[in-house]
């Protein structure tokens, strides 16, 4: 019998660089039966929340709102993806409302019986600090020039623009040392997908998460 250090089921962390494919593995591992708790999406929700628009207000000014007095989320990330102080701002303001979010979903997943593993879906899982709050962590990788593409092509950005915002998050190859699983999405979804159902089984019967790691 697994001895789970959050509860009743295994808590993961999911992890990658930018257009790595993350969201996709997320996906597919909550077609598989777990519950997906998406950190980007609070994040997003955070950006509406009043409180922390009067924060950003005091802090930015009007230089991140457009006319109408509506966030302008071009304009603040173009501050704050230049700066790492910045960022930092930022993310203290929303780490709070995110924080409850998640803690409140992972209860939920927690206690709903048809949910086999929770994932947390964090792009900075190892540089916040969160893999202390999962029981067995995977990185999606993917080589530069793939991911390249798939951001210009689904995000509309620049190469400078990845590589601006790439430099707030921790090497790779780093990340990739620290999971205790890695996913390989150079190739089709079939592939991907093949890996990620082998490596949720391997977690589920896994009688130490810790014990039995494969890439």
């Amino acid at each position: 019998m697994q001895h789970w250090q959050f509860g009743n089921k295994p808590v993961i962390g999911l992890t990658g660089g930018i257009g790595s494919g993350k969201s996709t593995v997320a996906a597919e591992l909550g077609k598989l039966g777990c519950g997906v708790i998406d950190a980007d999406a609070f994040s997003r929700q955070a950006m509406g929340d009043g409180q922390i628009l009067q924060q950003v207000q005091s802090h930015w000014g009007d230089a991140v709102f457009d006319e109408m007095g509506h966030l302008d989320r071009k304009a603040l990330g173009a501050l704050v993806f230049s700066s790492p102080d910045e960022l930092k701002i930022l993310e203290n303001m929303i780490h709070p409302y995110v924080h409850r979010q998640r803690q409140a979903m992972r209860q939920r997943y927690m206690a709903d019986q048809t949910v086999i593993a929770i994932v947390e879906d964090c792009p900075l899982l190892f540089e916040a600090g969160l893999d202390s709050e999962v029981d067995v962590t995977i990185f999606v990788a993917a080589d530069e020039e793939i991911r390249r593409q798939r951001v210009l092509s689904t995000r509309g950005w620049s190469t400078e623009e990845l590589t601006r915002r790439q430099k707030n998050q921790l090497k790779l190859d780093i990340k990739a040392n620290c999971a205790d699983y890695v996913v390989n999405n150079n190739g089709g979804e079939k592939d991907c997908f093949d890996q990620v159902r082998h490596v949720l089984s391997d977690i589920l019967q896994s009688p130490d998460p810790k014990s039995q790691i494969s890439t």
